[in-house]
């Protein structure tokens, strides 16, 4: 085992890794940004270290900044969160070749599931359900319009590099066509500077089910079930459940055995997670994400298992702490995502933290990295707080999350909690009834 890690990343999710290691008796280290000089996860650490300017380019993205991080503290290992530096094959390569070890998968799988084309024909070599569409990228109108009357309207085009809804475009019948081409190209282009793009079927009313995976990189894989991620707005996830409202347990076992088969057969190591489409009881593979996920705290509700533990143990050579057989869940979870954003444009909201009381109580977690007095700085993600609750069943989680929103005090900063309150009033919401395309509606009537 590790005696010390470094974590490479900052707010909520680097205080989580935190916590892992001092329970597990391991040292950790925090690296911070001049920004962060004052941030909980600096303070709770055993050690910190200021590794550049707020510039994320200059600091949480900085190579050669944590890596020097690593050998002056001494740390053998870093745990990059999610985000930053999570998915990126190079700075895991870096990382290897400092004889550091990643805690996560390996380069490799990082770069096939980081190109959506690539990560689509390795899943259905797999034997992993995928979305009807072109056979890898479609350079021409012509030949997306040829791809576009083969599969039937309408149609989604994405950007292969793609990622946060950016690049895709929808068209909805054959007049569409050439404008969604070329506005999701030069959007690719712009966002991720490469404007190659890939055409899929475009389904009308799906849910968003991802299904957590592990694997112990020595050909073992098991899988923990599925999140519920359909409340987004503009592709980014507001509220995630588990198990899902829509999932039997029969879809849930189908799924979950062709997923955990899926990254056993590739020997993947860590925590990942499988993304999917649901609509009339069949699955469509979308993406997978090579990391820890925002909302793994709902998983880890209803399994009663500690991810980013299991994520140290692997990386350090150590078997899972559990098989399929261990893995029963126990009631439903429920996470809301608290960002500091001003409604109803969901505009950032930077600011200073004037008074914050977390709520409690039985099947209550708190992930964040506010106290009072702390200032937001506009530097990065708005996201400041997690909310995860755990009931005996989905009305008993919804009723405690109602519970909870009611005793969270956070004020300075416009939050996106109002929109949570209005969200538990609906009956579709309290029925478990949407879709992916729900919330944007509701909002232009309720915002």
């Amino acid at each position: 085992m590790f005696d010390k890690i470094l974590i490479a990343n900052r707010g909520e999710i680097a205080l989580r890794v935190v916590r892992a290691c001092r329970e597990m008796g391991i040292a950790s280290v925090a690296v911070h940004s001049t920004a962060d000089a004052d941030a909980m996860h600096v303070r709770m650490a055993d050690e910190a270290i200021c590794i550049g300017p707020p510039s994320s380019a200059q600091s949480y993205l900085s190579f050669p900044a944590i890596i020097s991080a690593c050998e002056i503290t001494g740390a053998q290992a870093i745990h990059p969160g999610y985000g930053f530096l999570s998915e990126n094959a190079a700075f895991v390569q870096a990382v290897e070749d400092h004889d550091l070890t990643f805690i996560g998968p390996t380069a490799e799988h990082i770069r096939i599931m980081g190109d959506k084309i690539t990560a689509k024909d390795t899943m259905k070599a797999l034997g992993v359900p995928c979305v009807p569409g072109s056979d890898g990228g479609v350079p021409t109108l012509a030949e997306a319009r040829r791809v576009a009357a083969e599969i039937g309207y309408p149609v989604i085009i994405k950007a292969t590099a793609g990622g946060g809804g950016r690049g895709m475009k929808v068209a909805q019948s054959a007049n569409d066509i050439e404008s969604a081409f070329q506005n999701a190209r030069s959007e690719a282009k712009a966002a991720f500077g490469n404007d190659e793009v890939y055409i899929e079927k475009y389904l009308t009313t799906p849910r968003h089910i991802e299904i957590q995976v592990f694997g112990d990189g020595k050909g073992k894989a098991v899988h923990l079930g599925e999140r519920d991620c359909s409340l987004q707005r503009r592709h980014q996830k507001v509220l995630e459940e588990a198990p899902g409202p829509a999932i039997t347990p029969e879809l849930r076992e189908r799924i979950g055995k062709v997923c955990a088969d899926a990254v056993a057969k590739i020997n993947y190591i860590g925590a990942g997670t499988i993304e999917f489409l649901f609509e009339n009881d069949e699955f469509y593979f979308i993406e997978m994400n090579t990391r820890l996920q925002v909302e793994h705290p709902v998983t880890e509700g209803i399994f009663g298992v500690d991810l980013v533990r299991e994520q140290i143990r692997v990386a350090a050579g150590q078997e899972m702490s559990f098989t399929q057989d261990d893995l029963q869940i126990n009631g439903h979870a429920i996470e809301v995502r608290i960002n500091a954003e001003k409604l109803p444009n969901f505009s950032p909201c930077p600011g200073k933290i004037t008074q914050y009381h977390a709520p409690g109580g039985l099947g209550v977690r708190m992930d964040s990295a506010l106290y009072d007095g702390y200032r937001i700085p506009p530097y990065y993600d708005s996201l400041i707080a997690k909310l995860i609750v755990h009931g005996r069943d989905r009305p008993e989680a919804l009723a405690r999350l109602a519970r909870a929103l009611g005793e969270l005090i956070l004020d300075g900063v416009d939050t996106t909690i109002p929109l949570f309150h209005e969200l538990l009033n609906d009956p579709d919401v309290l029925a478990g009834d949407y879709n992916i395309h729900w919330l944007e509606k509701w909002l232009e009537t309720h915002f």
